[in-house]
């Protein structure tokens, strides 16, 4: 690129991350992006500016992406800000290589968008991690500080019920920090929606 924006492409684990946004509709009080200025083989995930969709497609040419079985939408921004942008780019990757592509969000596409998002993601994504963090709207308000406000949490299970129909894998998670009572109502919630959990 002509110029440094910042890492959109880093290794964490042993995944390719994409951090193609800072844009973010909550500020949660657990986020490490508070914390640290990189993940993984990042130098910095703070963005200058928000790449444009031809820098990030110019961005893969610098990837190697045999070398990964699994590439996942998570940096210091909530991926679906530019749900457009990364369905397209989903396709550009699996038009260049056989990996599995996981969405980390927030759950709150459809209200940053103001449509459903999830049937977009049909025959593009193949899984999805959506942050439940807590097990009530009012816990999660005051957790996640969302844009949106005290609709956001129901709004997140909305999307998690719908977005089913059009991903295979679908998983909800919860940060550790919270209590271990909090973390088996949260498994229990994930669990009527039929979905895997887990504590990350």
């Amino acid at each position: 690129m002509s110029e440094y924006i910042g890492d959109i492409y880093y290794d964490y684990g042993n995944s390719l991350y994409i951090n193609m946004t800072n844009l973010c509709s909550n500020r949660c009080e657990f986020c490490i992006r508070d914390m640290a200025d990189s993940l993984g083989t990042a130098n910095s995930l703070w963005l200058k500016r928000e790449p444009t969709y031809e820098e990030l497609v110019e961005g893969l040419a610098e990837v190697d992406l045999d070398a990964y079985k699994e590439v996942v939408f998570c940096g210091y921004g909530e991926p679906t800000e530019r749900v457009e942008d990364l369905i397209n780019l989903t396709k550009e990757i699996k038009s260049r290589a056989d990996v599995i592509v996981r969405i980390n969000t927030n759950g709150l596409g459809d209200l940053i968008n103001g449509y459903k998002i999830s049937p977009k993601l049909e025959n593009v994504i193949d899984s999805v991690s959506v942050s439940l963090n807590t097990s009530n709207a009012e816990a999660y308000n005051d957790l996640c500080h969302p844009e949106f406000g005290i609709k956001s949490y129901q709004a997140m299970l909305d999307f998690t019920e719908e977005v089913k129909k059009y991903v295979p894998d679908v998983r909800m998670s919860v940060v550790s920090v919270i209590s271990s009572k909090e973390i088996e109502e949260c498994r229990e919630i994930a669990n009527q929606l039929d979905v895997k959990f887990m504590v990350r």
